[in-house]
């Protein structure tokens, strides 16, 4: 196991610069979630730190050892890829063992290896079947196998459940990051499912255009969003935005929107009468009469919860409640914030 890091790592193709300056510190045996925009260039980053994609600058550090030159096969990584990457002529045997068989293990420890990681991911009655046999959660299993048994310092993931369908992503989730608490070995994970990155990490890196916005703990991204980017790109459903301008009352501050209604504030050094945007998220909005008034569009009953869909001074917002509702569309109700956000609205941080 080794502790990675990124300093001031860039990567350029031609004229264009696709990363800009990263800075990551990946602690020993830590779970670390590359998170952003398809094009953000987290995968481009993974594949810098595998050795597959040349680094334009900085230095990539796996353990103490400086690895900008050094062969992907030296890196002492493994590597779990999006597309599954096995060989369809192999069994799943041979598949998990090639890389042992390369590096000329006799055939007792490819078996002693392979049987252990066959044990660990529930793959012990298909070692004798070949990839066609296999459905897309058991491919992903062979694939970890793969690089279970490389006993690797440091897993890397791409995007290794995106072709999977819904119900068997949250299971292979759970699976991924129990394997992670049985083996401790450091692992960097690269998806643009906020979900993923909120359930599996130890550690969240939010990436945008390149450049990092955010590094924390899950809740702590989900509680202290440093920017616009952050709030809106962290929780599901997404934070609502709306514009006004910042004020105060004898309750305190408060921002006082287009239609002449008010939103509770949080305190802020920031000046009054400037512009602000507030954000809420959906699940703190209660139906409450001392609400804002706000327009009901949709009505989606989910089971435990129930998502209204509604307008708020021509703003569409959405609420996530525990009660059950029957609102119909049009009808007015009240919404009120229990917790917001304010943020700058021409540079996006948080005030």
């Amino acid at each position: 196991m080794a502790a990675v890091n990124l300093k001031g790592v860039f990567k350029s193709f031609g004229s264009t610069r696709v990363v800009h300056g990263v800075d990551i510190q990946i602690e020993d045996g830590e779970f670390c979630v590359l998170v952003g925009p398809s094009g953000c260039g987290k995968s481009t980053l993974l594949r810098m730190i595998a050795g597959l994609e040349e680094i334009s600058g900085g230095e990539i550090e796996i353990g103490s050892r400086v690895v900008n030159n050094v062969p992907p096969k030296e890196r002492d990584i493994a590597m779990v890829f999006q597309n599954y990457a096995l060989y369809p002529h192999m069994t799943v045997f041979d598949n998990m063992a090639f890389s042992m068989k390369l590096a000329g293990e006799s055939r007792e420890k490819m078996r002693e290896r392979v049987e252990v990681a066959a044990n660990i991911l529930g793959l012990m009655d298909y070692l004798d079947r070949y990839p066609r046999q296999l459905s897309g959660g058991q491919r992903q299993r062979v694939a970890m196998g793969r690089a279970i048994v490389r006993d690797p310092q440091v897993f890397l993931f791409d995007e290794p459940l995106s072709n999977l369908d819904a119900k068997l992503r949250v299971q292979m989730r759970t699976e991924i990051k129990e394997l992670h608490q049985r083996l401790t070995t450091t692992s960097i994970y690269v998806t643009h499912d906020q979900i993923e990155a909120m359930t599996m990490a130890d550690k969240i890196v939010v990436m945008n255009a390149g450049k990092v916005e955010q590094i924390g703990t899950p809740l702590g991204l989900y509680d202290n969003p440093a920017n616009l980017f952050v709030a809106g790109f962290i929780g599901s459903p997404s934070m609502n935005f709306l514009k006004g301008k910042l004020g105060t009352n004898g309750a305190g501050m408060q921002v006082q929107m287009a239609d002449g209604s008010f939103l509770p504030a949080p305190q802020t050094a920031a000046q009054e009468g400037r512009d602000v945007i507030v954000g809420v998220r959906p699940e703190h909005l209660l139906v409450r009469p001392d609400g804002v008034r706000a327009e009901v569009v949709v009505v989606e009953p989910t089971g435990a919860d129930t998502q209204i869909f509604c307008k708020v001074g021509g703003t569409e917002v959405t609420a996530v409640v525990r009660e059950r509702h029957e609102f119909k569309p049009g009808e007015t109700i009240r919404l009120f914030p229990e917790n917001t956000f304010l943020f700058d609205p021409s540079t996006g941080a948080r005030l």
